[in-house]
């Protein structure tokens, strides 16, 4: 394996997005190939060889192979840590790291179930009122929770940026874009957070050209 830093995963991915942002943030060069989940191409073989449970994204970095999202913006700040997306105190880093487990098994099939009855139903098995009824009320517990576990702080853990507005922001720009943004952001400090969200320089720069 080549010591070049190269990115698996196509731009429209929410975890292949959160990974981008780390880079741009560390000012890492990499090359990426666009592996489309919508299209089905991470079950093709030659990346089932990279991953064999066909998921995006796959990072190679430093000689080694990640195939998990959270791996791979540890290592990246365990060996790019400037500047820090892991908070120096031990209190908040365990608000970001609860932060991250709580998107990662409750928020993320609930917010990509919202966003997907309206934006890409294919892609969660179609248009089911129930299931998107269901979706709403798990997003509304998961933001609420994490909200209270802000508490006054600007960010999700703390008064800078961490891994776990990494991990939120990519899921909720594909909320927004539907006609339940308003009841999601409507969850006391959202909306104050998400707006926050549209000034990081990362966030931007990783948005995906949805044309």
């Amino acid at each position: 394996m080549a010591d070049e830093t190269r990115l698996y995963g196509f731009d429209g991915s929410t975890y292949v997005r959160t990974v981008k942002m780390v880079l741009a943030d560390k000012g890492m060069e990499y090359q990426q190939d666009q592996i489309n989940v919508l299209e089905g191409e991470p079950h093709k073989p030659e990346h089932l060889a990279r991953h064999p449970f066909g998921k995006v994204p796959v990072l190679d970095i430093d000689g080694i192979r990640i195939r998990e999202t959270d791996a791979m913006c540890r290592y990246i700040e365990d060996t790019r840590p400037e500047p820090a997306l892991i908070p120096a105190d031990p209190r908040q880093r365990a608000v970001m790291n609860e932060a991250i487990s709580l998107i990662n098994s409750y928020g993320y099939g609930a917010l990509v179930g919202v966003a997907g009855y309206h934006l890409f139903p294919d892609f969660i098995g179609g248009q089911n009122e129930d299931v998107r009824a269901d979706c709403l009320e798990r997003s509304k517990t998961l933001l609420s929770l994490l909200m209270a576990n802000k508490g006054a702080a600007k960010w999700l853990a703390g008064d800078q940026p961490t891994l776990a507005d990494y991990f939120l922001a990519p899921i909720m720009f594909y909320v927004s874009l539907t006609p339940d943004a308003e009841t999601l952001t409507g969850v006391s400090g959202v909306s104050e957070w998400w707006h926050a969200m549209q000034d990081v320089a990362a966030f931007k720069s990783t948005e995906p050209d949805l044309g």
